[in-house]
C-alpha cells in the first residue's frame, strides 16, 4: 500500500465515511493513476481535465458516474493533498429527469404474498412498512426494536446517520411471530451460512425479484421500489413531507419533495403512525 493511499484511507476514516464510500473513492483514484501512469500527487489540473474528458468521450460514463468520480478526485486533492481548489469541469450530457415507476398497493400485496420464505417476506415488509433501504434492513439488530414505543432504530444508515422510524402495530406483531420461529440473537436477519454476520443484501434483492416475477408484476425496479412505494403511499394518506424527510433519513428536503411528482396537489395533514402493512392481507403461517 502506498503512503498516499494510506493517507486517503485515514482521512476517510476520520470523517466517518461508509465502507462503500471508501471502496468507491479508492477505485476512482486507482483509475486516475492508471490512466495517467503517474502517482496522483504529481498531477496537474490539466491532467485531471484530460482524465475527465477521457471518462466522458472514450468511456462514455453517465453524468451520475462522472459526478461520483469528481467527488472522489475533489476529496483527494482538497482534503488529503490540501490543494486550494480543484478547477475541473467535466462536460457531460444532462441527465434525463424521470419519475420511477410506482408500485400500487395491490402490486405490493401480490409481491409480498408471492414471497414464501418467511424470513425474506419479513424483510420485504419492513422495507415497505418502514421505508428502509435494503442495506438498512439487512443490518438491523434485535436490540433495535422498541416494541413498547413502537419504534425501530436504524443504525448508521446512508450518510453514517442513526434515525428512528415508526413501527406499526401490525409490523410489531409480525416481528414477534418471526422472532418466535427464528430466535435471532444479535442480527435480526443473520446469514444462514455465517450466523454471526448480517445477511448479505443480495438475498432480499433476489427474493424481491423472484416474488415480483411470481406475482406477475411487470413494473421496472428492484427492491428499492418498496421504499419509493412507502414514501408515496404515506403521503397519499396524509403524512406531511417534513415528517417523511425525517423518517426516510434524507439530508435535504428536496430529496423528499420528488415524491410529490406522483401526487400533484397533495398537501398532507399531521397524524399518527400510518400502518401500510395492515391492509395488505398477506397471510402468515
Amino acid at each position: 500500500m502506498t503512503a498516499l493511499r494510506q493517507r486517503m484511507i485515514d482521512a476517510m476514516r476520520q470523517r466517518g465515511f461508509a465502507p462503500r464510500t471508501h471502496t468507491t473513492y479508492l477505485m476512482v483514484i486507482t483509475d486516475l493513476a492508471r490512466y495517467c501512469h503517474r502517482s496522483p500527487d504529481t498531477l496537474s489540473t490539466d491532467d485531471l481535465q484530460r482524465f475527465f474528458t477521457h471518462l466522458v468521450q472514450e468511456r462514455g460514463l453517465s453524468a451520475a458516474s462522472c459526478r461520483l468520480y469528481l467527488h472522489g478526485v475533489r476529496f483527494l486533492y482538497l482534503q488529503v493533498l490540501h490543494w486550494p481548489s480543484v478547477d475541473v469541469s467535466p462536460v457531460v450530457p444532462k441527465a434525463p429527469q424521470r419519475i420511477p415507476e410506482l408500485l400500487t398497493r395491490d402490486e405490493v400485496r401480490r409481491i409480498l404474498a408471492a414471497c414464501h420464505n418467511r424470513k425474506h417476506r419479513m424483510m420485504l415488509e419492513l422495507c415497505y412498512g418502514c421505508g428502509l433501504r435494503v442495506s438498512e434492513v439487512c443490518h438491523l439488530r434485535v436490540g433495535d426494536i422498541d416494541s413498547q414505543r413502537g419504534q425501530l432504530r436504524v443504525a448508521q444508515g446512508k450518510g453514517a446517520k442513526d434515525r428512528m422510524v415508526l413501527l406499526s402495530a401490525t409490523l410489531i406483531a409480525r416481528l414477534r411471530d418471526y422472532w418466535r420461529v427464528y430466535r435471532p440473537r444479535t442480527w435480526l436477519f443473520p446469514s444462514a451460512l455465517f450466523p454471526d454476520r448480517a445477511l448479505h443484501p443480495s438475498a432480499p434483492q433476489k427474493a424481491f425479484s423472484q416474488a415480483k416475477r411470481l406475482a406477475g408484476v411487470a413494473r421496472i425496479g428492484g427492491i428499492h421500489s418498496l421504499r419509493h412505494a412507502y414514501a408515496t403511499h404515506v403521503l397519499e394518506q396524509g403524512l406531511p413531507v417534513h415528517q417523511l424527510q425525517r423518517l426516510l433519513g434524507h439530508r435535504s428536503i428536496q430529496s423528499t419533495m420528488r415524491y410529490l411528482h406522483w401526487l400533484p396537489g397533495q398537501q398532507g395533514a399531521s397524524q399518527g403512525p400510518i400502518d401500510l402493512v395492515a391492509g395488505l392481507a398477506v397471510g402468515h403461517e
